[in-house]
């Protein structure tokens, strides 16, 4: 592949024109740490929830959703559209808790919610295994699909491509803050966003293709169908039954956590009202879901009438790393049709997901591992000046390790796969936290070591020869992590009265699991509603996947289907709508 000059000048100015205003925030991100993690808690809805989408959408996600079409077909991305059950959940019940909460980090949050030293332990312990090993296993996946992408249009090896890419996000990251991460997000998830269409668009325009017509009468039924084929257990139990009644809810995964957590809670965090926090937060999943996967599934399947076989992609590249292909790199395969300039705009847009979402994780790990943890344990009483140096250095230490970890992964797929086994049981703790009193710290310490302990056991298995599914580990994990920080629960010391009256009075959960405690606080009961917050839940999962659906019903050309999911989407928006004023005249605070 060989770059025109236009295509070029175009990665070039869009280069540009994203980091200028990001340059030109750097001043006021690094003035505190609160600007530099939380940017001043004023950011608008809209900025908060643009930054959200352009975070999830890097260069690995559209290899990922690629690698899952071509393996089992469109159903198959119900690994990850049921994550929407628990964003939503996010959006309903826990937004406007995290927005008064008042924490700068939400490791911060379990210091206000527990006690004693096992609190303490927690909040440094997760700094450390969060901001650092989980966060580089993520980036790692990250900068494994750009390399895949670099190798495929520019022919550069593995090194070349992490070295120049860990240039540009530490020199972004560490000047801006989230201010500038914030600010570059809107800008790029714009320019993404119009490489995605473009590259649908060319790819239905080759001549394998033929269209969206040729595409959906070349391909079997079933690899087009949205949902498993039901003569087929396996599939139907992995791809659809587990993921819509166990994945949603027991696995935590950064951006899809239970409860809401790490750069979702950072960006709720950083909203100047709860108000601004919860349409921010919705506005992502309905962009996430229902706006983004279509052009990306459209690539997917195009690529197997193009490159029906890995083989072919090989042949058809044959300066392309062998090691580095897999269904994951028929996505950038696709991208090489592109004419000149729209080559240059996908390029820029691909290392503008690429820069967002990194810049993202750099922020955000770096907030754990400065604030919670070097700032609360090791240097307490330093300046705000010297906070901000110190996060600026180990942005830089954290892009490193990650790109030297991206050498031992192989695939988008077997990072995410990991890194659902490594959350899995924990998701039902982080949703029963806010609203039962019961749970403390000595949960929170078993929920995490028995989830990693059991998924590493299970990987171990592997390596030694003997196949465990995915789903069964996944299964036994959950099981066995639930039942252990259950336990936990009751059979740890309880968090002191002082502790919990605190928490109530500051964030005023909802539901009978807070009682006694309400009681002991003095104020009122809470200004939430668990009925009209599932209300909200349940025409908030409807107005998405009809979105969803009925956009892929036309596609089909399935109109008359199609137009029964638009009269779901419009009924069920109007039901949102009305749920939220609801929520406005039940907290009349909420701009506080």
């Amino acid at each position: 592949m060989h770059l025109t000059s236009l295509d070029w000048w175009i990665v070039a100015i869009s280069l540009i024109v994203a980091f200028v205003p990001a340059a030109m925030m750097a001043k006021r991100g690094g003035s505190s740490t609160s600007e530099f993690f939380t940017s001043g808690r004023s950011a608008p809805w809209w900025l908060i929830g643009v930054s959200m989408v352009a975070t999830t959408f890097s260069t690995d996600t559209p290899n990922l959703v690629t690698n899952l079409v071509r393996e089992k077909g469109v159903a198959n991305n119900w690994a990850w559209w049921s994550f929407l059950l628990t964003g939503m959940m996010t959006v309903m019940f826990y937004a406007r808790m995290w927005r008064r909460s008042g924490v700068l980090t939400d490791l911060e949050f379990y210091e206000i919610r527990y006690s004693g030293k096992p609190a303490t332990f927690v909040r440094g312990f997760r700094a450390i295994y969060l901001g650092l090993f989980f966060n580089c296993v993520i980036m790692a996946t990250v900068n494994l699909a750009a390399v895949k992408i670099a190798n495929m249009l520019l022919g550069w090896p593995m090194t070349q491509t992490l070295v120049v890419c860990a240039v540009l996000n530490i020199a972004f990251a560490a000047t801006s803050g989230l201010w500038g991460v914030l600010v570059t997000d809107f800008i790029q998830f714009g320019i993404a966003m119009t490489g995605s269409f473009a590259a649908a668009y060319y790819a239905l325009s080759r001549p394998e293709v033929g269209g969206l017509h040729g595409l959906f009468t070349k391909l079997d039924p079933q690899v087009i169908s949205l949902l498993p084929n039901f003569n087929d257990w396996t599939m139907t139990l992995t791809v659809l039954i587990l993921p819509l009644t166990v994945q949603w809810w027991s696995v935590w995964y950064p951006g899809a956590e239970p409860g809401g957590g790490s750069y979702i809670a950072q960006r709720m965090l950083a909203s100047k009202s709860e108000k601004d926090a919860l349409i921010g937060t919705l506005f992502f999943n309905v962009a996430h879901y229902a706006l983004r996967s279509w052009p990306w599934i459209i690539v997917a399947l195009a690529s197997m009438l193009v490159f029906p076989n890995l083989s072919d992609i090989g042949a058809a590249f044959p300066y392309v790393d062998k090691g580095l292909i897999g269904h994951d790199m028929a996505y950038p395969a696709m991208l090489t049709f592109l004419p000149a300039g729209l080559l240059g705009l996908m390029i820029a847009g691909m290392l503008a997901a690429y820069v967002s979402t990194i810049a993202t994780h750099l922020n955000w790990g770096t907030s754990y591992l400065v604030h919670d943890f070097y700032r609360r344990f090791v240097k307490p009483e330093a300046t705000e000046k010297h906070y901000v140096l110190v996060a600026r250095l180990m942005t830089a230490v954290l892009m490193l390790f990650a790109a030297m970890l991206t050498y031992v992964l192989d695939s988008a797929s077997r990072g995410f796969t990991l890194l659902l086994s490594i959350g899995a049981g924990t998701g039902l703790l982080y949703l029963l936290r806010w609203y039962w009193w019961r749970v403390n710290a000595w949960a929170e310490i078993a929920a995490m070591c028995g989830s990693f302990l059991t998924a590493v056991t299970f990987e171990i298995v592997r390596q030694s020869g003997t196949p465990i599914p995915d789903h069964i580990s996944l299964l036994w994990t959950v099981a066995v992590t639930t039942v252990i920080w259950i336990a936990a629960a009751f059979l740890g010391a309880k968090t002191d009265e002082a502790t919990l009256v605190s928490f109530y009075k500051l964030v005023r959960p909802a539901g009978p699991g807070w009682k006694h405690v309400q009681a002991k606080a003095g104020v009122g009961p809470s200004p939430d509603s668990l009925p009209q917050a599932m209300l909200g839940w349940m025409l908030g999962i409807a107005f998405v996947y009809s979105a969803l659906f009925g956009s892929g019903s036309f596609l089909y050309g399935n109109t008359n289907q199609g137009i029964v999911f638009a009269v779901v989407f419009v009924l069920s928006g109007y039901g949102v709508v009305k749920v939220l004023q609801g929520f406005w005249k039940s907290t009349p605070d909420h701009d506080k």
